[in-house]
């Protein structure tokens, strides 16, 4: 399976309205070009009109049809911020306040996702995680039966030699730095349903420790242990098994041989990571150590898609990006 070339089949097939609030930088702009040349989704891009065009033109692109909003200008900036001030006064927003925020790139973009004029926004070439998640949780909040906004990578193996066909989630590597297993459980399931629904994958997810089925006393185990107990609980419907080593989650020698009654030792497609700095240096080495190529983070657990990007990102992951969040908002309708 070419993950990529699947999402992008996917998006074109029921094409989606998808906001990009840093519409002023270059790479988003030669990725717009892409994206509409190639139908992979309706883009709107925020900021000044003039300083777009000026960019295109030097970029020697062509952004031709391309819908752009400038906050400070747009008849829309109104109604968004009487919506957000309705959304927001019990916290001491004012209409004032309201009116001044939505002038921000990042607020006036989730505010175009809250009221359907978009299906999905794709951020964080500029802009910090931080940035797109205070307006996602203030505005979009969270789906109906989740209780925290996670992230994932997609890890593409190259020999193939892991996950399903080569195809891996890793989770939680951008957003939470020490989650406690109410939320551990949280992300495990999340992750089981985004590698379901999204991927086209059966998930078999390994919530990983230094230990394997209690080979190892510690109250970090004993966190992964009653998350894996939790989640059962809640999705029972769901392969998500643990505590497991990383070598037991991956090898299937060794996962006979730790875990001989599990049916996900051996055979993981999804790895939950028990906080954000094994998360967060674990898809990095795969990535350099194995030669994967990482997708994200894409954001999961949010009423509708907002994803985030690296400040590192090239213009063909925001392509990808833009991909994967249109498939994403064709399963939230």
């Amino acid at each position: 399976m070419d993950f990529l070339k699947t999402m992008k089949d996917l998006a074109k097939s029921d094409i989606q309205r998808i906001v990009l609030p840093e519409g002023e930088e270059e790479r988003n702009l030669v990725a717009a070009a892409t994206i509409h040349a190639e139908k992979i989704a309706e883009l709107i891009l925020l900021g000044n009109e003039e300083v777009i065009k000026e960019k295109a033109k030097k970029l020697g692109i062509s952004i031709e049809g391309i819908e752009i909003h400038d906050p400070a200008k747009s008849e829309k900036t109104g109604t968004y911020a009487k919506e957000f001030y309705e959304l927001r006064k019990a916290k001491g927003v004012t209409e004032e306040m309201a009116a001044k925020t939505l002038l921000d790139p990042m607020y006036y973009g989730t505010l175009m996702v809250k009221m359907g004029d978009a299906q999905g926004m794709v951020s964080g070439a500029v802009h910090t995680t931080g940035d797109l998640l205070r307006p996602g949780l203030q505005i979009v909040k969270t789906a109906p039966g989740i209780s925290v906004v996670s992230s994932f990578f997609v890890m593409l193996i190259p020999n193939k030699s892991y996950g399903q066909d080569g195809t891996m989630l890793f989770a939680d590597c951008a957003v939470n730095p020490n989650p406690n297993e109410d939320e551990l459980a949280a992300i495990a399931i999340s992750t089981a349903e985004t590698a379901k629904n999204l991927c086209r994958m059966d998930p078999k997810v390994a919530m990983l420790s230094f230990s394997t089925m209690g080979s190892a006393k510690h109250e970090n185990v004993t966190k992964v242990q009653n998350a894996v107990k939790k989640a059962n609980e809640q999705r029972p419907d769901l392969a998500i098994e643990g505590e497991l080593q990383a070598d037991a989650a991956l090898v299937e020698k060794v996962g006979k041989q730790k875990a001989p009654n599990s049916k996900v030792a051996g055979e993981a497609n999804v790895l939950v990571f028990p906080d954000l700095q094994a998360g967060n240096i674990g898809y990095k080495l795969v990535q350099r150590l194995a030669g994967a190529e990482a997708i994200g983070p894409i954001c999961q657990g949010f009423a509708k898609p907002i994803n985030d990007l690296s400040r590192g990102c090239s213009s063909e992951d925001i392509v990808n990006v833009v991909a994967i969040t249109a498939v994403q908002a064709q399963n939230t309708k």
